[in-house]
């Protein structure tokens, strides 16, 4: 094989592989370049870690946006409400999936322009408006993936 064909193989694998480390900060540029409010994502980004550390399904179902979407179970269901969160929330969101979240490191975020990706796609958050003009908005939990 040719250095060239070794070089693009190489390079091919890593970028399939896991993101190198990040630092908050680049982290944080990142959310605030394509979402907008890093600042806003940082305070929901603590109280929904410590929601799944602690169990507290009533902080998650407020952190989300209605109606959200959850995979569990092998099925897809579409939640109209908080209450519907709290309510089957042992069933919705499995242990795994609320330990990931608990134990998941700002560094390791990924972002795209879609939102902020916790583990490999087990919830994810976005910046969502509040008004036609999305002058305001705020950040919630967008979809959960068990």
């Amino acid at each position: 094989m040719t250095k060239r064909v070794w070089f693009l193989c190489l390079a091919a694998v890593l970028m399939t592989g896991p993101a190198l480390a990040q630092s908050h900060e680049e982290v944080s540029a990142r959310i605030e370049a394509l979402q907008g409010d890093a600042a806003g994502f940082a305070e929901a980004f603590d109280l929904l870690t410590e929601a799944m550390r602690f169990g507290d399904p009533v902080t998650v179902a407020q952190l989300a946006d209605y109606p959200l979407t959850v995979r569990a179970n092998g099925e897809e269901y579409e939640l109209i409400e908080a209450r519907d969160l709290v309510d089957n929330y042992d069933r919705l969101v499995m242990a795994e999936t609320q330990a990931m979240v608990a134990d998941q490191s700002f560094e390791d975020l990924f972002v795209n322009a879609e939102g902020v990706m916790f583990g490999n796609g087990e919830v994810w958050m976005a910046s969502v408006c509040d008004d036609n003009a999305c002058s305001r908005t705020h950040w919630a939990i967008i979809t959960i993936n068990n």
